[in-house]
């Protein structure tokens, strides 16, 4: 079996070793505070529909936005509406949120639970369920689901891609759910295969994963329009445009989308709540999980309802064994050190990674030696050290021009620096201003 991969890209430690093997377990607590910003997806952030002293049953929506790049949010608990007020987002950014204390009886709204038979629905009655439960991106971008599956007419879509991937090292919950709800993932495919019946379905799965591979491949075996590809072990092979090449050998322009090569990719985690949302009537208020890192005590895989504090998750895998140097939300590449735990869960949280000293003692940033490095892993063949000198002289202009803008932070080109330098994350503020100041002038 031959196994497709993309261009340069880089080979970190895994660190899965902590919770590949361990099946994810329910966190479910019986009460405390729960906290839902009102930005948990790509777009205009929601505005609470609940006030202060309400009453709030499990899967009632509870913020909403007219906008057409949104997605609604709904209450993972039933209780009373504590407050409403900016909170700590886990990207460091305080955020409008509703604060609900949980009253332990978890009773459902009436109108969750609406079992559908896919088949018997349209594309626009299927979208409007997808909308209607909150499903965005769970892979960490956060994209409005209904959105992506509602591409331009003149877009032909004739390759769907669900990223079994999880290049990120330590994160295992894509991992365990690929084992423990393989017919999900099957089943969440085959609605979105119903939905563009010209295509056909591919389930990407890098090759350190081969019992999820041998799982899927069993599962799909008499499914025609349904492949499993095996991936080469290689980082950023889940980033989107990476995967597109690796297993179709279309290359998506710059600044296109997937749908300008004809491709829809969808993460395990998001298909799985496609799958929930439209034949158990559940809309998106769980997810899983990974609390790993060696600094903490019981490295787990959690099934954890939205809003719950990330300091309820840490005590729940056993609290520290060591004071972690770095406290991350997501993976050690992409993700965001955090300053606080009283931070809540959110629709894009993946993973919470404790890192020991051992693991996040970095040396200083030393100056550039000009080796190419950076240049030479670069997924999107991009020039690292020229975008990074633009960005501290704030040349925005050659930024722009030298295609700064695609890039897709994976961090490949700080990891292999023997200078350390901080390239990603200058690239990055470079794009955040660059955005900003379209904002303003929009």
């Amino acid at each position: 079996m031959s196994l497709l991969t993309f261009k340069k890209g880089i080979h970190p430690p895994h660190g899965k070793h902590f919770t590949e093997k361990k099946p994810i377990e329910v966190f479910f607590p019986e009460g405390g505070e729960f906290v839902f910003p009102m930005v948990q997806h790509i777009g205009a952030p929601c505005e609470p529909i609940v006030k202060k002293g309400d009453r709030v049953l499990v899967g009632q929506k509870i913020g909403e936005s007219k906008a057409f790049v949104s997605s609604p949010i709904h209450s993972s608990i039933s209780g009373t509406v504590k407050n409403i007020a900016p909170m700590l987002h886990p990207n460091g950014n305080k955020v409008l949120s509703v604060i609900i204390e949980n009253d332990g009886m978890y009773e459902e709204d009436p109108s969750i639970n609406v079992k559908k038979d896919y088949n018997k629905l349209s594309k626009q009655e299927m979208i409007e369920i997808i909308k209607e439960a909150g499903i965005v991106g769970m892979g960490g971008a956060g994209f409005p689901t209904h959105i992506k599956l509602s591409p331009p007419p003149e877009k032909k879509i004739d390759t769907i891609i669900i990223n079994g991937a999880e290049c990120e090292p330590y994160l295992t919950s894509d991992h365990r759910v690929m084992l423990e709800e393989t017919e999900r993932v099957v089943e969440g495919l085959q609605i979105i295969l119903k939905m563009f019946p010209e295509a056909k379905g591919y389930i990407g799965v890098e090759n350190n994963k081969m019992n999820a591979v041998n799982a899927l491949i069993k599962a799909t075996e008499k499914i025609e329009n349904i492949e499993v590809k095996v991936l080469k072990t290689k980082y950023p092979q889940g980033a989107e445009k990476q995967l597109i090449y690796a297993i179709t050998g279309r290359e998506v322009p710059s600044g296109g989308l997937p749908a300008d090569v004809g491709c829809i990719v969808q993460n395990i985690d998001t298909t799985v709540a496609i799958q929930r949302a439209i034949v158990r009537g559940r809309p998106l208020m769980r997810r899983i999980v990974t609390v790993t890192g060696g600094a903490i005590k019981e490295p787990k895989n959690l099934k954890v309802r939205i809003g719950t504090s990330y300091k309820a998750l840490i005590e729940a895998a056993g609290g520290f064994i060591s004071e972690p140097v770095k406290i991350i939300s997501g993976g050690p590449m992409m993700g965001t050190a955090l300053s606080s735990l009283d931070v809540p869960v959110v629709k894009g949280t993946s993973a919470i990674l404790c890192l020991s000293k051992e693991e996040a003692d970095l040396p200083e940033e030393q100056n550039c030696i000009r080796c190419g490095k950076c240049v030479s892993v670069c997924p999107m063949n991009l020039l690292p050290l020229q975008l990074n000198s633009y960005s501290i002289n704030y040349e925005l202009d050659k930024f722009e021009k030298a295609h700064g803008m695609d890039c897709i932070e994976c961090g490949s080109c700080s990891f292999i620096c023997p200078a350390k330098r901080h390239l990603v994350q200058s690239i990055r503020t470079a794009k955040r201003t660059i955005l900003n100041n379209r904002k303003k002038k929009a």
